[in-house]
């Protein structure tokens, strides 16, 4: 199969975060659309080993902040090329507290969406969740960020995301730590 043909595939890039007792977290996604207009529901695609969706499988809340073209690469690095466990990720970023109590990223962000988990489908190295919206707010009439124009811009996609063109799975380096352990 030649992976190029799904290159042409459209997406928007944005900061999906989540909460559950007292802590949050949240990461780049390019994988959220929405699927019914009344009531709205979206479907959100987040790896199995992210942070984020730890924190979705415990409170079956998110939030969903879709950038804007301006977003600069350290916003999109912080939250798409850093792990929560070592950092929290909201530190210096503008957000607010949506209703489920998650942070909303509003730093470069077009529109905020809060939603509650219905239903959730494993896809393998994903899951896909599907979502009821809660609330949502436009926070600006600027123009939304694509995954296209991230790329046009150099951005990478890291090897957590649907879209990884790197080495096949069972061929994928191994990171290891100083000890020899498997990271």
């Amino acid at each position: 199969m030649d992976q190029k043909a799904l290159w042409s595939l459209t997406y928007g890039l944005y900061i999906v975060s989540s909460c559950y007792e007292g802590k949050a977290n949240g990461q780049i996604a390019n994988t959220v659309f929405q699927v019914s207009a009344s009531p709205p529901k979206i479907a959100v695609a987040i790896n199995k080993e992210n942070y984020t969706h730890e924190f979705i499988e415990k409170s079956g809340i998110l939030a969903v902040s879709m950038l804007d073209m301006d977003t600069p690469m350290k916003l999109i690095g912080r939250f798409g090329f850093r792990t929560g466990r070592d950092l929290d990720k909201f530190e210096g970023v503008e957000t607010m507290t949506g209703n489920s109590g998650c942070p909303c990223v509003t730093e470069h962000a077009v529109s905020i969406f809060e939603a509650k988990v219905f239903d959730s489908v494993d896809v393998g190295t994903h899951t896909v969740y599907v979502a009821d919206v809660t609330s949502g707010k436009v926070l600006t009439d600027t123009e939304p960020m694509t995954y296209a124009a991230y790329h046009q811009m150099k951005g990478k996609a890291p090897a957590s995301a649907p879209t990884y063109q790197g080495p096949t799975p069972e061929k994928a380096p191994t990171y290891r730590g100083p000890e020899g352990e498997k990271k």
